[in-house]
């Protein structure tokens, strides 16, 4: 114990070790306002706390953490804009920390609240004599009648000219049961094309990106409501508005010494750019009274009251049917100190320079292709006019079309159309060696967000362009073939429908994830050899994991002593319509996808085995692996199909 002693007493103070506690609890929930030079004093208060638990069974209660002077001083939030956020509050009342009961010691409360209204820009002068008092979240939302004129609930007017500025949050009160709610404004939200799910607001057209969103407490209570900066600027620049926001702060602790604060008057006030801060240190009795105050009581009753009467009708009290007593109370506890730190913030949130959503402003290229052999990179500025076609690496296929609102559909063996986004889709084509090349008009032509995407996977010129693509584009002569990704769920369901017709059950039993793993079964799932593996465990999910063995029992049973799987169980039922062999070559490619599943536990001769059985070549690119994997499927599901319905 003696490293853990020789710790302690280097910790003379018990303010400055309650301190530097706080501290080290402070950064275990990740709180910003621990200084980054205090953090490699954590472990030594670490090892004090173990030392005084070791040493005496007791840890330091919450009681005895008390927050140094910067935490009331704010200067954590004082330093930070809310224009410059990703998400900007349009209203809240928060407490973000509450512990303890008001007027006692380990009583600690942080809290925030914000009322905003969007106002036309050539009001902003008349605007800023507003503050928390004219628009916090105190204010109620109601229509309002002047003189018999109406006045929605949304529109607040103000100054001697009534200019009018829109909340675009609106809170609607019901009862002292029911708690308020809060509702986006309408407009805001038709026309940002946006999609409520649940408290969040969604943006379908931009791939479901989270817009606004509304927070509760446990009980249902609301108390924040943000949306993103980049959606409200765009809305205020086609407005020709600004958002005015009012905030309030409080940081508020009571405790026994108040002599770790030491500011050279109080109050303390500090007015700057808008800002008003004010620090303060009361005297309380413990619980809650103002020290050395005192509060005078009055107790008022009649003596005209005739208790014994059915009806009471009582008149007015005359001063002789009034009795009143008055005493003082002198509050009394032992003394306390309230230390409180409040920030008033008026801020305006400036419109966008360019409103792309709503009023379809041009914005300037931020996206670039490489476009030629040399390098070259152009823009939408001169690709949307061009004839020109670019080069991706085939993973843009993953990442464009299993985000939410993506698809990929195919219109021949190598072509399809692939979105992130519904009604956006891309022709593209792959070529002789496995890269997505696509029209350039047609990527340049989408949303910037899109074109990121795009973006990311560009790689120079490397091969041809793929034929079928430039056979569909150029030469208007669609090619005449099929995509396996297109033939497997054809397959499966022709199956079902054979041996349905035929021995009264399905072959493949349907699960939770079949659907789902029946849209990841196509060749861009293969990049590597590792996730080529996982598309061959995808399709033994769908194909051997998903057989109806036991339906199929009724029909052929494995000989005594011998137990099939359900593969094999398949091979016989084939061969009671074919011969042993035939039978066998037709499930074979199953046999060879379920063993690569196991791929990572077999010898390197025993892997080229395996992929002899589904025909892969590795010579090859892996998307094209995974097109003969895939292709190896579908044939052998196929061949099937016709033995059993022959």
């Amino acid at each position: 114990m003696l490293p853990f002693i020789s710790v302690a007493k280097q910790w003379q103070s018990k303010k400055i070790l309650l301190y530097f506690l706080a501290v080290r609890d402070a950064t275990r929930i990740g709180n910003p306002r621990c200084r980054a030079d205090s953090f490699a004093l954590v472990k030594e208060f670490e090892l004090y706390a173990f030392w005084r638990y070791m040493r005496f069974g007791v840890s330091l209660s919450p009681k005895e953490i008390v927050m140094d002077q910067s935490w009331f001083e704010m200067r954590d939030v004082r330093n930070r804009k809310l224009d410059n956020g990703v998400w900007i509050p349009l209203r809240a009342v928060n407490t973000i920390d509450h512990q303890g009961r008001y007027g006692y010691i380990g009583y600690r409360e942080e809290f925030f609240g914000a009322g905003s209204v969007a106002v036309p820009i050539q009001s902003r002068n008349e605007v800023n004599e507003l503050n928390w008092s004219s628009i916090g979240p105190h204010h109620p939302h109601h229509c309002d009648i002047q003189e018999g004129r109406y006045i929605p609930s949304d529109i607040y007017e103000f100054g001697q000219e009534n200019i009018s500025g829109i909340h675009l949050v609106l809170e609607q009160h019901y009862n002292s049961q029911d708690v308020p709610e809060w509702h986006l404004h309408q407009d805001f939200i038709i026309v940002l094309n946006l999609k409520r799910e649940n408290d969040t607001w969604v943006a379908p057209d931009e791939g479901y990106v989270e817009v606004a969103r509304l927070h509760r407490t446990t009980n249902g209570t609301v108390f924040l409501l943000e949306v993103r900066a980049d959606h409200l600027k765009d809305y205020l620049s086609a407005r020709s508005m600004a958002l005015y926001i009012s905030c309030y702060r409080n940081r508020d602790e009571i405790v026994d010494d108040a002599s770790h604060i030491v500011w050279t008057v109080n109050p303390l006030v500090e007015d700057q750019n808008g800002d008003r801060w004010e620090g303060r240190v009361t005297e309380l009795h413990e619980g809650g009274d103002l020290y050395g105050t005192s509060m005078a009581v009055m107790h008022v009753s009649r003596t005209d009251v005739d208790f014994e009467e059915e009806v009471p009708n009582l008149e007015f009290p005359k001063d002789k049917d009034v009795r009143l007593q008055s005493w003082v109370k002198k509050h009394e506890g032992r003394k306390l100190y309230r230390v409180q730190g409040e920030l008033w913030r008026n801020e305006w949130i400036e419109p966008g320079d360019l409103s792309v959503r709503i009023r379809r402003d041009t914005s300037p290229p931020t996206v670039f292709f490489i476009t030629d052999s040399k390098g070259t990179h152009e823009s939408k500025a001169t690709l949307v006019g061009a004839t020109k076609w670019l080069w991706f690496r085939p993973g843009v296929i993953m990442s464009l079309a299993h985000r939410r609102g993506g698809t990929l559909r195919w219109y021949s063996k190598d072509t399809g159309a692939v979105s992130c986004s519904l009604d956006c889709g891309v022709h593209f084509g792959i070529n002789s060696i496995g890269l997505v090349t696509g029209f350039a008009k047609d990527i340049a032509s989408l949303p910037d967000w899109q074109q990121k995407i795009w973006a990311g996977y560009n790689i120079g010129p490397e091969a041809r362009v793929s034929d079928e693509l430039l056979a569909a584009q150029m030469r208007a002569m669609p090619p005449n073939t099929k995509a396996p990704e297109e033939l497997l769920p054809v397959v499966i369901t022709r199956l079902n429908n054979i041996t349905l017709d035929r021995y009264n059950f399905r072959l493949f039993r349907e699960h939770a994830d079949f659907e789902k793993v029946l849209t990841l079964s196509h060749r861009f799932r293969a990049l590597d050899q590792m996730t080529l593996l996982g598309f061959a465990k995808d399709l033994a999910r769908l194909t051997a994991d998903s057989i109806d063995a036991a339906a199929i029992q009724k029909v052929v049973k494995p000989p005594a002593g011998q137990k099939w799987g359900s593969l094999k169980f398949l091979e016989s039922l084939v061969a009671t319509r074919t011969d042993v062999k035939d039978a066998r070559s037709a499930v074979g490619p199953l046999f060879g996808i379920y063993e690569l599943r196991h791929a990572d536990a077999h010898l390197a001769g025993q892997f080229d085995e395996i992929l002899k059985l589904v025909s892969i070549d590795r010579s090859l690119s892996f998307v094209f692996q995974g097109y003969q994997l895939l292709e190896a499927c579908v044939s052998s599901l196929t061949r099937i199909a016709d033995i059993l319905e022959g």
